[in-house]
């Protein structure tokens, strides 16, 4: 298959495309694409939204920003907002292919060192980046809405409405609730199956679905739940 054609095939035909990608798991196209609309995403916030909006919506939700001077506070917020272009494009371009790494050697841990499937880093890989370009469609759509919502009303960490969270109050529901059914992502559990599509395809036919399923929303879940406790904390 053309990359092209496994682009379009992961979300037509995942099954078919992943074999294909399993028997070749070359992955440049897809990552490059990722990162591209990431950046474009992220320089289209920069411009029509702006950071500060966002960073003073935080403090001032959080009962232990309230309690730094307001002058101090002030200060905080226009430092945060001209580094956060900085850390936002070194995120994109540093960050997305070094945590697709990271979850790629978490899932062959899993898949090869504990359920014993003959899968390869690279296949490993391979299906993290073509299992994550729904990515691609959430950060299109979220553009389209940037421009059709109040600038003050977009929010970066829950743009689209696809997602418990989406319904609650960030303001006042507790932090850890909101967390966990911000995580409940219909584009993050689609991404979640992609993957795992990938890892049975790699994994070959005595490799189930049910276990590289397993093996990927496991670590999700552990992620999701350690992800809410911290918001909760702090």
């Amino acid at each position: 298959m053309s990359e092209a054609s496994r682009m379009t095939g992961v979300f037509f035909e995942p099954s078919k495309t992943f074999q294909d990608i399993a028997a070749r798991p070359v992955f440049w196209v897809p990552l490059i694409l990722i990162v591209a609309v990431s950046l474009v995403y992220l320089y289209l916030y920069t411009q029509h939204v702006g950071w500060e909006r966002m960073i003073r919506h935080q403090l001032e939700t959080s009962s232990l920003a309230q309690q730094i001077p307001a002058d101090q506070r002030e200060q905080n917020i226009q430092t945060r907002a001209r580094l956060a272009p900085i850390f936002g494009y070194a995120g994109v371009l540093i960050g997305i292919p070094i945590t697709y790494l990271i979850w790629a050697a978490i899932l062959l841990g899993i898949v090869k060192g504990i359920m014993s499937a003959p899968v390869s880093f690279k296949q490993a890989y391979a299906a993290v980046v073509y299992g994550s370009l729904p990515g691609v469609v959430f950060a299109i759509l979220a553009m389209v809405v940037m421009f059709v919502k109040n600038p003050d009303d977009f929010n970066l960490q829950n743009p689209l409405v696809f997602n418990p969270g989406a319904f609650l109050d960030q303001a006042t529901s507790s932090k850890f609730l909101y967390s966990v059914a911000s995580s409940l992502d219909l584009f993050t559990l689609w991404t979640l199956i992609l993957i795992g599509l990938g890892l049975k395809a790699a994994g070959g036919r005595k490799f189930s679905t049910g276990s590289a399923m397993t093996a990927v929303f496991l670590p999700w879940v552990l992620w999701t739940v350690c992800k809410a406790a911290l918001a909760g904390m702090f």
